[in-house]
């Protein structure tokens, strides 16, 4: 049900909305872990026609049950008695529907395969987690999700069914707690049973498809991220169109690129090394230059973070004060400040101070950075070193 006509049988003021209760309604509230649907409602001129809309929009933003009785949060009030004409946001129902769905088709599996129970579902606006009271890996659930997606194409019809408190205990269902009173029983034959309050689709075909995206440790158990429907489709059809590009990117097909990229991996973290080496004998032979001077500043913008703390540290080794080496340019430095035999932590603390920078470390080496021109730097060092 996309529209239904209706009568306003309250409205109250509540904070920066009202709150509007209709005689009956096709929104659904929030509630299972589904969110609230979302739309219009529009009064009615019974004298036009039974769907004539003759008001401005009025915006149903949220919905929530409150002992029996289903509240409209809205951005208008309506006079107690006014037929209106209600509009679900079909999209966004559609979506809840396809989520809510296809966790169902997914849990019932799990829970079957792995012996253990639904302990949790939310369902957010990018993606659904679900919680197992049980270890799962994301390994082990690639056979569920190829179960799921082929009972999806199978296109099971979808059943409801209100059983009476005696007639529960005849009956295998999921569901989270203790249930007493008529209970409403959903069921997606052959792969799930469950006591459910909320909104799902016709048949099984109209989930679409369902992905797994992770599965990590949580709480004793498990939780599991999914898609399902157009999520699902939209999530792969941007990891596709990103892979094409990094395909092309690295000169290779889109069934390519990971090998691709632990080849060039290792190639880099080959260079790395080899590039580390000879930094350490750059430095050494620039450090050479310093043996015995007393202070020391030195800007050099050929060396890496680690270059830096390198030739510092040999510096404070082969030198009689205090030892600054900078890395970088246009008022955006690393440095690296050391002495041998001496306690820079009150000239660090003044360094970050007077340069805006950020760093510190030991009472005889520090390393950070600051936001200041060469010749601020320079002037600090003369001034107060």
């Amino acid at each position: 049900m996309k529209e239904f006509d209706a009568e306003v049988t309250a409205c109250t003021e509540d904070k920066d909305s009202y709150l509007i209760s209709l005689d009956r309604t096709a929104f659904y509230p929030e509630g299972g872990g589904q969110p609230a649907d979302k739309g219009k409602l529009f009064t009615k001129d019974d004298s036009c026609g039974s769907d004539t809309k003759v008001s401005e929009p009025i915006d149903v933003f949220d919905v929530h049950e409150r002992e029996g009785e289903i509240f409209h949060y809205c951005s208008k009030s309506v006079e107690p008695g006014t037929k209106i004409h209600g509009v679900i946001d079909w999209d966004r129902r559609l979506d809840h529907m396809q989520q809510h769905s296809g966790e169902h088709i997914v849990s019932g599996m799990i829970c079957e395969t792995f012996h253990c129970d639904n302990v949790g579902f939310h369902m957010g606006k990018d993606i659904v987690t679900i919680d197992y009271n049980a270890d799962i890996s994301l390994e082990e659930l690639k056979s569920v999700e190829d179960r799921a997606n082929a009972y999806i194409r199978e296109d099971h019809e979808f059943a409801e069914h209100w059983y009476k408190a005696d007639e529960l205990k005849n009956i295998e269902y999921r569901s989270k707690k203790e249930l007493t009173g008529d209970v409403r029983i959903t069921s997606f034959p052959g792969a799930d049973i469950c006591a459910c309050c909320g909104t799902h689709l016709a048949r099984s075909g109209e989930v679409g498809l369902v992905k797994f995206l992770s599965a990590v440790s949580f709480s004793k158990g498990t939780r599991i991220e999914l898609l399902c429907g157009k999520r699902a489709f939209d999530f792969l059809s941007m990891s596709h169109d990103r892979n094409a590009a990094i395909a092309k990117a690295m000169a290779t097909s889109v069934d390519k690129t990971y090998d691709v990229y632990m080849k060039q991996r290792a190639e880099l973290s080959e260079a790395n090394y080899r590039s580390g080496e000879l930094e350490k004998l750059y430095a050494a032979e620039l450090a050479k230059q310093y043996a015995g001077k007393d202070n020391v500043l030195i800007f050099n913008e050929v060396l890496s973070p680690n270059g830096i703390r390198a030739l510092c540290a040999m510096l404070a080794d082969i030198c009689g004060g205090y030892v600054a080496v900078f890395g970088g340019s246009n008022r955006d430095y690393r440095y690296s400040f050391a002495a041998k035999d001496k306690d820079i932590r009150a000239w660090v603390k003044l360094l970050n101070t007077t340069l805006n920078g950020k760093g510190g470390g030991s009472q005889s080496f520090a390393q950070g950075f600051v936001k200041a021109e060469r010749k601020e730097i320079q002037k600090f060092f003369e001034e107060k070193i």
